[in-house]
């Protein structure tokens, strides 16, 4: 069964309770099961993405997180992360944006967009916002858009980037330093039978967005393919 069952959460609960190696040894069966389960929501997932995106990511199982959390420069020792993380990538350099699921209780959200753009690429969308501001608003401002994520969210600068103008209609876009999208779910809708075509079309939601930054991020001023995609 493609689901996310209340045994799912409960072991996440109870992990994070006891989120030490000499329990999760011992309870490794349990581990095992729920980590099975969630591999076999994500091979569900994944087909229904693979129908209406090129997704690289070949299985379910390459595209869950690892469990197992590294604690070399963090304060917090916790050998073990109390959620299921699944990345979906999307195939060759011409098609950017990554998808991602976090299945934890009361904590569960789908992501996607641009965590940390490099300088170029930054570079590239923000004089792509001030040529031609009505693209990206259209996107953000759709009502798919907006019944599902709401609003782009990420870091903005205070002030006007270096090289643009103050005065620049499009300023409130130009700030943004990462441009990310994200809805929220309840552990009742990640439990629904069905939540994997939600998550799926929560997924497809995204795609006048990627498809934006992709054309952005891949082509010249002509409009011309980059060399070397």
């Amino acid at each position: 069964m493609a689901a996310i069952t209340q045994a799912n959460f409960d072991f996440l609960k109870t992990l994070q309770q006891n989120n030490n190696r000499d329990w999760f040894n011992e309870n490794k069966d349990l581990y095992l099961a729920q980590h099975q389960e969630t591999i076999a929501f994500a091979d569900a997932l994944l087909a229904e993405m693979q129908k209406h995106d090129n997704i690289e990511t070949l299985t379910g199982k390459k595209s869950l997180k690892r469990i197992y959390r590294d604690v070399r420069f963090r304060k917090d020792k916790s050998p073990y992360k109390n959620n299921w993380g699944i990345g979906l990538t999307r195939a060759t350099k011409l098609l950017r944006g990554g998808y991602y699921l976090h299945i934890q209780p009361e904590a569960s959200f789908i992501g996607g967009g641009f965590w940390s753009p490099e300088a170029p690429d930054l570079l590239k969308i923000r004089k792509d916002i001030s040529a031609n501001p009505d693209d990206l608003r259209k996107i953000i401002n759709s009502k798919s858009f907006k019944d599902t994520f709401g609003v782009l969210n990420g870091d903005k600068l205070k002030t006007c980037p270096k090289g643009f103008d103050k005065e620049d209609p499009a300023l409130d876009l130009l700030q943004y330093k990462q441009f990310l999208i994200s809805k929220s779910f309840t552990d009742k809708e990640v439990m629904a039978p069905d939540f994997y075509k939600v998550a799926n079309e929560t997924f497809k939601a995204m795609r006048p967005f990627f498809d934006y930054m992709s054309y952005v991020l891949t082509t010249d001023e002509n409009g011309e393919t980059l060399k070397g995609l």
